[in-house]
């Protein structure tokens, strides 16, 4: 398996659990905070498709799917447009009012596949290359990928644990 295929099979996954984290909630599922600081699966979901987003074009050299296929205007957020949740207060996550979970899937889903098509042009030495200068070590692709998968699995696996203890609930 090269490189390529392994980290296609990793993102797969994470689509996967969005889809079976978000789909058939409502709402007021989606939002539902378990006390008032809690982040909500509406705001889960949306940021770690925004983080993404964001790091995917950043490498790839291209817009964010968020601006450039216009979901910034479908979610229509009281945020600046390049937003991703880093540094969000609980004020911030209570105005990502979400509340089709085919919304945040859709989006998921075109961030998925520009990601996807990306992972299948590389090659194994591609990974080696620097993207981020600002830590020591500096940061290669194949560092940020594997991030990104990191930070989506937290998210994703928060999001999912939200939504057990409301269908218990």
């Amino acid at each position: 398996m090269k490189s390529a295929e392994l980290l296609v099979d990793a993102y797969n996954r994470i689509q996967e659990s969005v889809h079976e984290t978000v789909d058939g909630l409502t709402g007021d599922q989606l939002t539902a905070r378990l006390d008032d600081e809690a982040n909500t699966i509406a705001w889960l979901v949306w940021h770690l498709t925004r983080v993404q987003d964001d790091h995917i074009a950043d490498v790839a050299g291209t817009e964010q799917i968020w601006t450039a296929n216009g979901w910034a205007d479908r979610f229509a957020l009281p945020l600046p447009a390049e937003a991703t949740g880093y540094g969000h207060s609980g004020d911030d996550v209570a105005a990502v009012r979400v509340t089709d979970a085919a919304l945040l899937t859709g989006y998921y889903d075109d961030v998925h596949e520009h990601t996807v098509r990306y992972l299948r042009g590389l090659a194994d030495d591609d990974l080696d290359r620097v993207v981020d200068k600002r830590w020591t070590p500096h940061v290669t692709l194949g560092v940020r990928l594997v991030s990104v998968i990191g930070d989506d699995l937290q998210h994703i696996g928060q999001a999912a644990f939200i939504r057990g203890v409301l269908e218990r609930g």
